[in-house]
């Protein structure tokens, strides 16, 4: 079976767009973007639509699709991703909910607005049971007040063995100094997916982690240009011996949004791949160079074979 995980930005965090957060941060859009126009978004997710039509997975998990937002002009994403493939089940896992996000604070005028967004997960096969699962850990406040609320959504399918199948797509924490957040979330994950394995099931997460795997250097792309920005890792010794890492470490997955994308400039790092449980044999990774096209990250597919 093939697995693709892609964040899809939101449809505003194409190769033109920059993200005032990453720039100026709360206070002014500065320079950058605070909704990337219109006629950006549509290309964009006339990108992602074409993508999800041609690379003939049996799995996709996305994340940061928009359903009525105003940074993406309110585009019904997922009514057009269901379009693109109406023989597939998809499931959707609000994360995103705030009617307006008052940022940047010194711009009334021009705040970010209303979002409603969420991942989705697209499968050639129905799912027998799909469970939202809220991750642990808040912002303080005032940032919990306009930040994502972190979820997993856990879905489980049969197989001819008895056994089931269980994919867990998700989206960790960003803007996360020290990685706190995450250091609650993980743990959450682990449990949930070691609980599945130890009953006999097939275990595959895949997703954004926001951290780059066990041992992967985040400035590997570019040594020595971080720019000021830093990624932390997964713990190598955090998830069970036999659990197996899937990513493709010659393709990065995440470019940083303070200004458009240009190549050899831009920092770009990985920080969206798959996780395994020891009875899944991953069979080939690639990540997906687009240059960045249509999001701030690229997809990355896998091939795998249930043992």
């Amino acid at each position: 079976m093939s697995f693709v995980t892609w964040n899809i930005g939101f449809g505003g965090l194409g190769a033109e767009s920059d993200f005032f957060y990453d720039d100026e941060g709360m206070w002014y859009s500065g320079s950058s973007m605070t909704r990337c126009p219109r006629p950006l978004v549509e290309k964009n997710l006339k990108g992602v639509e074409g993508f999800l039509k041609s690379e003939g997975a049996d799995f996709f998990l996305l994340q940061e699709v928009d359903e009525d937002s105003d940074r993406s002009h309110r585009i019904p994403e997922c009514k057009m991703f269901e379009s693109a493939l109406p023989d597939f089940a998809t499931t959707y896992a609000q994360n995103y909910c705030c009617d307006r996000v008052p940022i940047p604070l010194l711009e009334p005028w021009n705040a970010y607005g209303r979002v409603r967004s969420g991942i989705m997960t697209m499968s050639r096969y129905r799912p027998e049971e799909a469970i939202r699962h809220q991750l642990p850990g808040k912002y303080p406040m005032p940032d919990r007040i306009f930040q994502l609320d972190r979820c997993a959504a856990l879905h489980r399918y049969a197989t001819a063995g008895g056994k089931d199948l269980v994919v867990i797509n998700l989206h960790n924490s960003a803007y996360d100094p020290g990685d706190r957040i995450k250091a609650v979330q993980l743990p959450y994950l682990r449990d949930l997916a070691v609980s599945e394995y130890e009953k006999g099931n097939y275990v595959i997460l895949g997703g954004d982690w926001n951290q780059c795997p066990p041992y992967f250097k985040f400035d590997a792309f570019m040594p020595g240009k971080t720019q000021g920005y830093q990624q932390g890792n997964i713990p190598p010794d955090f998830f069970p011996e036999g659990w197996t890492f899937a990513y493709d470490p010659t393709t990065p997955s995440n470019r940083k949004a303070r200004d458009p994308y240009r190549k050899g400039i831009t920092f770009e790092t990985l920080i969206d791949y798959f996780l395994v449980s020891p009875n899944v044999k991953v069979k080939k990774v690639k990540g997906i160079a687009q240059g960045f096209q249509y999001s701030d990250h690229q997809p990355v597919w896998m091939e795998v074979e249930l043992r």
